[in-house]
């Protein structure tokens, strides 16, 4: 049972950490996008 916990604690961290760098990757993204809008008016 403790095994199963365990998994689920370590599987459940990657997907948020995961999640964290994707979110983090688009709002750098769309920055750069607004910047480049910005620089070209």
């Amino acid at each position: 049972m403790l095994r199963k916990i365990v998994t689920v604690a370590l599987i459940g961290s990657s997907l948020a950490m995961a999640a964290c760098n994707t979110v983090r990757g688009a709002a750098r993204d769309v920055n750069s996008a607004a910047n480049a809008v910005d620089n070209a008016t």
